[in-house]
Order: C-alpha cells, then sequence, then structure tokens
C-alpha cells in the first residue's frame, strides 16, 4: 500500500469514529482492494461494516439492485451505474456512506459485445442517495497501475466527501 493511500485511510478513520457514521463499499475492477486498504487501521471494525465484490452483472442487478435497463443503456461501467451501486451498498449494508467503483482494468475489456469499451475507463462514486460524487478516470496505466490510482483515488474522493458534509467536525479538530 502507497504511504498517501495509508495516510488517507488513517485520516478517514479518525473522522469516521468522530463522526459515529458507518461505511461499505461496493468494487468491480478493484475486487476489494479499497475495503482492504480501510481495514487495514487497526479500529476500522467500529465503522465499516462490509463490502462487496460485484465483478458479475447479475450480482450488481441481484444484491445492489442496479437496475438491468442502466447497465444495458449506459454500460457496466458508467456513472449512472456507480451512482445505484452507492445506493444499492448503503442499503444492504445500512450505511451512511459508500463507495463503489466499475471499470476495465485491462489488459482488455469484457468479451460480451458490449461498444465503447474502453481499457483505463473506471468510474468511482461515493457518498449516499442524497448526495453522491462521481469521478472517470481515462487513462491506461496497465492493469496494476490503473488498480493502484483507481484506489487513491476512491479512497481521496471519500476523505474529501467525509470533509465537505461535515465542515462542523473540521472546526472542532481544529479548535482541540
Amino acid at each position: 500500500m502507497e504511504l498517501d493511500t495509508k495516510l488517507v485511510s488513517k485520516e478517514i478513520n479518525e473522522r469516521m469514529w468522530h463522526l459515529h457514521k458507518t461505511l461499505s463499499t461496493a468494487e468491480s475492477c478493484t475486487a476489494g482492494r479499497i475495503a482492504s486498504v480501510i481495514t487495514a487501521v487497526p479500529g476500522s471494525s467500529n465503522y465499516f461494516r462490509g463490502s462487496l465484490v460485484c465483478y458479475q452483472d447479475d450480482v450488481k442487478v441481484e444484491l445492489l439492485k442496479v437496475q438491468q435497463e442502466t447497465i444495458d443503456q449506459h454500460d457496466v461501467v458508467s456513472e449512472e451505474v456507480v451512482k445505484e451501486m452507492v445506493v444499492g451498498a448503503n442499503e444492504l449494508f445500512h450505511t451512511d456512506y459508500a463507495v463503489a467503483i466499475s471499470g476495465y482494468a485491462g489488459p482488455g475489456g469484457p468479451d460480451n459485445g458490449r461498444s465503447g469499451v474502453i481499457v483505463g475507463n473506471i468510474w468511482i462514486a461515493v457518498g449516499h442517495k442524497d448526495h453522491i460524487e462521481t469521478c472517470l478516470l481515462e487513462n491506461d496505466h496497465g492493469r496494476d497501475k490503473n488498480l493502484t490510482i483507481a484506489t487513491n483515488k476512491a479512497m481521496h474522493m471519500l476523505l474529501d466527501f467525509i470533509k465537505a458534509e461535515n465542515p462542523a467536525a473540521e472546526i472542532q479538530e481544529e479548535e482541540a
């Protein structure tokens, strides 16, 4: 794990403890890497409720309640799908926040006739049903680097989201 990612995970841990909020992940291309980074920090069991590695479309549909129509219209690697994955993970795990990710990490895309498959395209979403932030990564650096970049970006997005949603918590920390 990169030092930067470890430091971000530690700060997320401290903020989640302070806020008494809960977190879950729904991961496709990263296959649990984000959950692993989160749970590498001692104390994460106080706020991290679980993760679903949902590599296949039917798992996204059946367990996260992603609409098949959304996948058919926009592709499984799309902003619309990761937004539905966030909502589904929050519902499945009964959490305040969720991180969702779906992408084509490489070296090739799925052989299922989908058009527009671009290796290196990875969609990330963080949030809850009332507010979701998304980001598209678009460059192919090879599978391992793509997954490292995506995990790191997801962690930074989560931290930024928590800070934006809870500005008073930041002020309390500074005054303490």
